[in-house]
């Protein structure tokens, strides 16, 4: 009886995942940022220079005396790194297979907007943000859908079932690594389990400090070699650039034919593969930003909100946009097939750097890459059971997390695995809906910001962005 239900199960829960992220989440959040976008009368553009100097232009410069627990930089590289690596590296190439040029397009775009739902989420994450029993600052969705609406059964739904998804989240993690470097390099899939396991348990028990200490070092160096090894291989083939950059806009609003190993792509499909994947891949909406960037030393929400910005700018502009056309440039999109377009980046890579090394490469970078993702989840799911259960609810989690790791590897419980998007979906419809009903908030802290810290470093006139009185939001 159960062989026969489960498979009946499965298909239901796979076309309303299909159908949910198709088309109602999608909308969903690019309208939220297009409205978020407008809210902030186009605040992520105009102010774009000044963000950067307030975020990479002071990552050396220290922020003692402000109420949080670790740096600005940290929270930033905390938060990137359960973004960057996988979605970037694997996950762009498969929406090229499957949408074509165009979708990288498309990806382009939803970062854009999604700028603006990622900073409106951090402020108010921030500004939110309460001290728990050690001493910690703490935030988050949960607390602002709380404290800032009085939705205590949402903020306590969306706690709960962020905490349940993130345990087939870290076991696909850990399973899509395993099955990458023991086919790479041959490692016992236990093994890799076991080893990630034991490593991420070791960073995690000095909570988000020794977070931040490790990623703060790891994610960047991770990053910058990525973008070198890509732009060596995309410099290898400058002059294809023009053509490339021709597909991508061309085909952003156009069908494109089948060729070679590509078995080309509709409109609709550029659309909704470079939407879904540029979602996925900053996060922007889901909630989970907020709770890394609550710990974090600052003044004013909105300097804090700027790293947001800056990250979706690192996640889809600089890293996906990399191996997007690092897979343009080579023709490697049209050599591998579609079911094979997870090996895609490693055979761009190996046409300037060999064969063995593209593939070895890419398994050992998403190794790496995966223990300091797994350890920013195992993080945020601790921070749902804190908010539920108190310290000792976070403790029982962080071991539920680790077996996880171990259990995922070897490809136990897949059938969790199948119910990971319509979780996803159900968070994001609980933060967004709140986000939406607070904009006005961010707005107003937004407008004090400019009005109090901006108009003094710049000597002008008082700049009224959004008509609204002057009023005092420091953290």
């Amino acid at each position: 009886m159960l062989v026969t239900v489960l498979p009946f199960i499965e298909t239901v829960v796979a076309n309303t995942s299909n159908f949910l992220w198709t088309y109602v989440l999608s909308i969903l959040l690019i309208c939220t940022g297009l409205y978020l976008t407008v809210q902030l009368r186009f605040f992520q553009f105009r102010f774009f220079g000044h963000i950067l100097g307030q975020t990479v232009g002071k990552i050396f410069k220290k922020s003692s005396g402000h109420a949080g627990t670790i740096t600005p930089f940290q929270a930033f590289t905390s938060a990137l790194a359960s973004t960057a690596g996988a979605t970037n590296i694997v996950g762009v190439p498969v929406a090229i297979s499957f949408g074509g040029p165009g979708a990288l397009f498309w990806m382009w775009v939803v970062a854009l907007i999604g700028m603006a739902t990622k900073y409106t989420e951090i402020v108010l994450g921030v500004r939110y943000r309460e001290k728990n029993k050690k001493g910690e600052w703490v935030g988050g969705p949960q607390y602002y859908i709380k404290k800032g609406l009085g939705w205590n059964k949402v903020a306590w739904a969306f706690a709960f079932i962020l905490m349940l998804e993130l345990i087939p989240s870290i076991m696909t993690q850990s399973n899509s690594i395993s099955i990458q470097v023991n086919n790479s390099i041959g490692w016992s899939r236990l093994g890799i389990g076991v080893a990630i396991a034991v490593v991420v348990g070791a960073i995690i028990i000095g909570g988000i400090q020794r977070i931040a200490r490790v990623t703060d070092k790891f994610v960047p160096f991770m990053v910058f070699t990525y973008v070198i090894i890509c732009l060596i291989v995309i410099f290898a083939h400058v002059e294809t650039l023009p053509s490339v950059f021709g597909l991508i806009f061309s085909h952003a609003f156009t069908p494109i034919a089948a060729t070679g190993g590509f078995a080309g792509a509709a409109l609709a499909q550029a659309l909704r593969w470079g939407t879904a994947r540029g979602l996925y891949s900053n996060e922007a909406g889901l909630g989970t930003a907020p709770i890394a960037h609550a710990a974090a030393q600052t003044d004013h929400p909105s300097k804090q909100g700027f790293w947001g910005v800056f990250s979706v700018f690192v996640d889809t502009i600089v890293i996906c946009t990399l191996s997007g056309l690092t897979v343009l440039v080579t023709g490697a999109w049209k050599e591998v097939s579609s079911d094979d377009a997870a090996s895609m980046i490693g055979t761009a890579l190996s046409d300037v750097y060999g064969s063995q090394f593209g593939e070895t490469f890419v398994s050992i970078f998403l190794l790496f890459f995966v223990l300091t993702t797994i350890g920013i989840l195992v993080f945020f799911g601790e921070k749902q059971a804190e908010y539920l259960f108190g310290l000792k609810g976070a403790y029982f989690m962080r071991v539920i997390y680790l077996g996880a790791i171990v259990l995922g590897a070897v490809g136990g419980l897949q059938f969790i695995w199948q119910f990971l998007d319509l979780m996803l979906a159900a968070v994001v419809f609980l933060n967004v809906i709140p986000v939406l009903f607070l904009s006005k908030e961010v707005r107003a802290v937004t407008q004090d910001y400019v009005n109090r810290i901006y108009k003094q470093k710049k000597d002008t006139k008082k700049i009224d962005l959004f008509h609204e009185s002057d009023k005092d939001f420091r953290s």
